[in-house]
Order: structure tokens, then sequence, then C-alpha cells
């Protein structure tokens, strides 16, 4: 598997292909973040999509190409924060359609949205960490290639973020 660096870089030597791995090794964490902040799996599926348009278009600008997962994730919180700042805005200027609007088929459970709260609630690294291993659902050696780290530090971090993730579920039950 190729990392990050080398699909960048194979990307801006203008093969589109490349780009498409960097989408299936991000999307299911760039969709986790917009859920989290958008509650709403539709939205978080358009806000995903526009988040992968902007990655292309800024790509020639990412300085760090071993760091595309940060600085993809940060894109998509941007751009979920966006989303639901002109949603906020768009319902109280017209209060009547807010009333009128279904709940959609896409709201998370209580408990998956507490879940995904408390990811998103750990340090930038654990989040994103947590988010490549169960969202993106890869193994601990993807991770190590991925991140540019030993298997053994991946492993450690993990494992930290588990204790720091138990500890803010525990804390919220009570």
């Amino acid at each position: 598997m190729k990392s990050d660096a080398e699909l960048v870089k194979t990307c801006l030597k203008g093969q589109k292909e490349a780009f498409g791995q960097l989408i299936r090794r991000y999307e299911k964490s760039v969709r986790a973040v917009a859920l989290r902040i958008l509650g709403d799996f539709h939205r978080s599926e358009d806000a995903t999509q526009e988040v992968f348009i902007k990655a292309w278009n800024k790509l020639p600008s990412l300085r760090k190409p071993a760091l595309f997962g940060p600085w993809v994730t940060k894109i998509a919180k941007r751009q979920a924060l966006d989303i639901a700042k002109r949603q906020k805005s768009f319902l109280l200027l017209n209060p009547e359609l807010s009333e009128a609007l279904p709940n959609s088929d896409g709201q998370l459970s209580s408990e998956k949205r507490r879940l995904i709260e408390a990811v998103m609630s750990l340090p930038e690294k654990q989040a994103q960490l947590i988010s490549l291993r169960y969202f993106a659902r890869h193994n601990v050696r993807d991770l190590a290639q991925i991140l540019d780290r030993s298997v053994g530090t991946v492993t450690k971090q993990l494992s930290r973020a588990h204790k720091r993730l138990r500890t803010i579920l525990e804390r919220d039950r009570k």
C-alpha cells in the first residue's frame, strides 16, 4: 500500500486514480467528522463530497503530503461547520419552513451520536486515530503506514485513546 505522501505526489503528477485511493482511505473518517457536526447522514454525505472536491482543488497547496489525513479532516470540520451555519441561518430566516421539515431518516440514535461526540472530544490526534481505526476500518499495520509511525507506537497511541474515550463515556453516563 502506498503512503499518503506517495499518493499525493502521484496526484500532483496528474494521475487522478491516486486521489481515488486517498478518498477510499479517508472517506469514512471525513463522513464521521461531518456526521458528528451535522447530525444527519444525508447532509454528511453531501459534505463529504464537497470536502473531497475542495481537497482536490487545494491539493497543490498541501505543504506536507504525508499529513493528508489530518489536513482533509480539518477541511471536513470547516465544511460541516459552514453547512451547519448556512442551515441555521436559513431556518432562522424562514421559521415556518423549520417547523415543516420532517425528521430525516439519517438521524443518528442518541447512543451513536454520544459515541461520535466522545470521539470528537478527544485531542485531535487521538480522534483521528480512532476515526481511522474504527470508522474507516484500517488495521494497526495500515495505520502505521498511513501515519508514518511504527506499529508499536500506533498500538500504544490507540491504547491511550481507548482509555481516554472510556473515561469520557463513563463520565457522560453519570
